[in-house]
């Protein structure tokens, strides 16, 4: 059997998950790789047999995403090529973690293409909602890679077809300890404007993860430090708390690691929003924006203990099996979207 795993590279979440992944898709036949986005620090350990440069949202500096810069990098000619350059015909089952190209393409195919991500799980009739509607947002959320099934992950078990996060071998072998820090990564915002807020707590130790610096910086409390994957998990590991973006992966692994944690989600990303307001319901600190209002709420989160209780098992093994045995080889493509154009598979 041949298999086509797509997996988008906007973001460490999807690389780290595709990594634990595609092991268990290789026991059940060839399997090529595919990759679009330019927006991860982590490398797959994998053969890529297709790099795009797809469609990647642009990181800005203070709390969002950079719509400009997004949109003068996307190269909709290029992106239609691509789309029309992938050939699906030889494959058996084609799975897509939120990675448009593979999606678009299997439309072109009329072949199935299997959604498996955060993403797909956001959009799910069980998972909370914020308030505000996006309408635009959902619009994307929706559109940006389209399935014809879907299977996700979310902070909690919704059914039978969205299941609690892989979390990665490497953050499954950490023993957690408390050292007193606290880890910071929020790749949305410039590495001042992180400075200028939580340098009014100076009583805290802060260790900053920054795409943006190239050296390790120290000014009195806190401590900036280049993005780096081993680094990362040990400062959060030993950690007593983390701050972080509402992005699916650090959040999940805060968690497992029995971390206080809270989370800032990224503005213009409706994916974030669906994912702080599960955290919220389960008791985790969420704020909306880092800035002068917001420093009493960081306070009072430093003062309390709450440490939210989750039960994440290794079940990654069981869920690709069940891809597999529900649509190996159907090449019939599915035309009958529900729930806001999404077929959920029972």
């Amino acid at each position: 059997m041949k298999i086509l795993y797509a997996v988008q590279g906007t973001g460490n979440g999807h690389i780290t998950r595709a990594i634990e992944i595609i092991p268990y898709l290789q026991q059940h036949g060839e399997v090529d790789i595919l990759v679009s986005g330019i927006q991860s620090d982590i490398e797959l350990p994998f053969e890529v047999k297709y790099r795009f440069k797809g469609m990647s949202f642009i990181f800005g500096k203070k709390g969002g995403v950079d719509f400009w810069k997004t949109f003068v990098k996307l190269n909709s000619i290029k992106l239609i090529k691509e789309i029309k350059k992938l050939d699906l015909q030889p494959y058996d089952l084609i799975i897509s973690d939120f990675e448009p190209i593979s999606c678009w393409a299997a439309i072109k195919a009329k072949k199935d293409c299997i959604g498996l991500s955060n993403q797909v799980a956001t959009l799910h009739p069980l998972a909370p909602k914020p308030k505000k509607n996006d309408i635009i947002g959902k619009l994307v959320l929706q559109n940006y890679a389209p399935t014809s099934y879907n299977y996700g992950f979310h902070f909690k078990r919704l059914d039978g077809t969205i299941f609690t996060p892989i979390i990665r071998k490497q953050v499954r072998e950490l023993t957690p300890t408390n050292e007193g820090h606290y880890t910071v990564y929020l790749p949305s915002y410039d590495d001042s404007q992180i400075l200028k807020w939580l340098k009014k707590m100076p009583a805290i130790s802060w260790k900053v993860f920054s795409k943006n610096s190239k050296k390790v910086i120290q000014i009195k409390n806190i401590r900036i430090t280049p993005i780096n994957t081993d680094l990362f998990l040990k400062s959060m590991a030993s950690a007593e708390g983390v701050l972080c973006n509402a992005g699916f992966g650090t959040a999940s692994e805060a968690l497992f690691l029995k971390k206080k944690l809270m989370v800032i989600p990224m503005k213009k990303q409706l994916e974030q929003a669906y994912n702080a307001q599960m955290l919220l319901e389960m008791g985790v600190a969420v704020i909306k924006k880092l800035n002068i209002d917001t420093i009493p709420k960081i306070r009072k989160w430093l003062n309390e203990d709450t440490i939210v209780t989750v039960d994440y098992p290794d079940n990654t093994q069981e869920i690709v099996s069940l891809i597999v045995a529900n649509h190996a080889g159907n090449k019939k493509f599915n035309t009958n979207y529900e729930s806001d154009n999404y077929t959920f598979f029972q």
